[in-house]
């Protein structure tokens, strides 16, 4: 299952307005082994949180991946330009670079779950008929 930023930046903050359901579905998923990440993700999130809470903060995310040794997964160049095909082929949507990176990447390597708050893993279609939908959670 892949963590997207908001699932994140929830769990770092606490006033954010999905800690708990944030806190309480990672208490359940991490143990288990079921999630990993991306390194834009891990970018992305590292910047959002040093922004908002402060360099400590950040800094006890990125420990918080090392210590429950959450795979962090780089991104590959076919996942850069799968990433392209997905933001031409959804002109309508508001897609950023980070989604549809991560789009790419769980399609090439079979992963259709996320621990994401972002709805624009409900709204995008992959498949040869773009008839697939990747699954959210926490619901």
């Amino acid at each position: 299952m892949l963590v997207d930023t908001g699932a994140w930046y929830a769990l770092a903050d606490r006033s954010d307005r999905h800690h708990q359901p944030a806190r309480k579905f990672y208490a359940k998923e991490a143990p288990a082994g079921r999630l990993l990440t991306t390194d834009l993700i891990v970018a992305e999130t590292w910047s959002l949180i040093a922004g908002h809470l402060g360099r400590p903060a950040a800094l006890k995310f990125w420990q918080t991946l090392r210590a429950a040794r959450i795979p962090i997964l780089p991104l590959e160049a076919v996942d850069l330009e799968s990433a392209w095909r997905i933001l031409q082929a959804f002109p309508d949507q508001t897609f950023s670079f980070t989604d549809s990176t991560s789009f790419a990447l769980m399609e090439r390597i079979g992963v259709y779950e996320a621990f994401a708050f972002d709805s624009h893993f409900l709204v995008y279609r992959f498949g040869v008929r773009r008839d697939r939908a990747f699954q959210r959670s926490p619901a």
